[in-house]
């Protein structure tokens, strides 16, 4: 019998060490930084619009349609390069909707500072002007020679409102075509990056994106196509979620939505 308790008291004590040791190494981690960006939904803009009182998108050489409706592009807001995720930032984070942890390296170029990230996200906001305005008047047959266009979007960086630039100059100029507004008077947001030659490329966060949309009041959301999954099961009630891989896609799906025709859908 005393042999058989000095086994049982020296495992408890065993047991004892080694929840000690967890808790110690729970409570260490808890003040550790992690390499992980925590996003939520950003701010929308209707590029038919205007921000800080100067036009997003504005034409000279042709004229230019009075729009009705909207369309929005959508951010997200992310904690920069810099700041240190905790343990507990993102347990907190990974049990809510409205918040995503990602790998701080598919946020930001690894190494770089904030600012270096700043003026990284906002050349590429450039560039993404640059392709909306030449994926536009491509598919509208336009010369640029001709038709000049200027977008303006201050403190927002990145290339994922190319396609709703596009979008936006394809209604200032031609509208649905039939004398009426591209948006059939609706709220369109929506997100993807543009080529020079249409070409709707993939982007991240879709799933708070939808989010922003709804709060802003968007109806309808166009998603890159490849992107559909991202999305599901997180689409907020209400909005309609329309996939699109090229300008001319969502130009026609919008076309026929304003007609009550069918559109494709994730």
């Amino acid at each position: 019998m005393p042999a058989v308790s000095l086994l049982a008291r020296s495992r408890a004590r065993t047991l004892a060490v080694c929840a000690t040791l967890v808790v110690a190494l729970l409570a260490v981690a808890a003040f550790v930084p992690l390499p992980f960006a925590i996003a939520q939904p950003g701010s929308t803009v209707n590029v038919l619009g205007s921000e800080d009182r100067k036009p997003v998108i504005s034409i000279s050489g042709a004229e230019s349609r009075r729009t009705s409706g909207q369309l929005r592009m959508t951010t997200i807001v992310a904690t920069g390069p810099q700041v240190k995720a905790s343990l507990s930032d993102v347990l907190d984070s990974w049990f809510r909707s409205d918040r995503a942890v990602m790998p701080r390296d598919s946020v930001y170029p690894p190494g770089k500072s904030d600012e270096d990230a700043e003026k990284h996200n906002f050349a590429e906001m450039a560039k993404s002007q640059d392709n909306a305005a030449r994926a536009a008047l491509r598919y509208l047959k336009r010369s640029p020679k001709d038709v000049k266009v200027d977008l303006s979007l201050a403190r927002i960086g990145g290339p994922s409102a190319g396609l709703f630039f596009a979008l936006g100059i394809v209604d200032k100029l031609e509208g649905d075509g039939r004398g009426g507004d591209l948006t059939g008077g609706r709220t369109v947001a929506g997100t993807g990056t543009i080529e020079p030659d249409g070409t709707v490329g993939a982007v991240g966060g879709v799933a708070l994106k939808t989010q922003a949309a709804k709060r802003d009041g968007a109806t309808v959301f166009l998603v890159p196509k490849g992107e559909c999954s991202d999305a599901d099961g997180q689409v907020p009630s209400g909005l309609q979620l329309i996939p699109v891989s090229e300008l001319k896609d969502a130009v026609a799906s919008l076309r026929a939505l304003a007609a009550g025709q069918k559109v494709p859908s994730c």
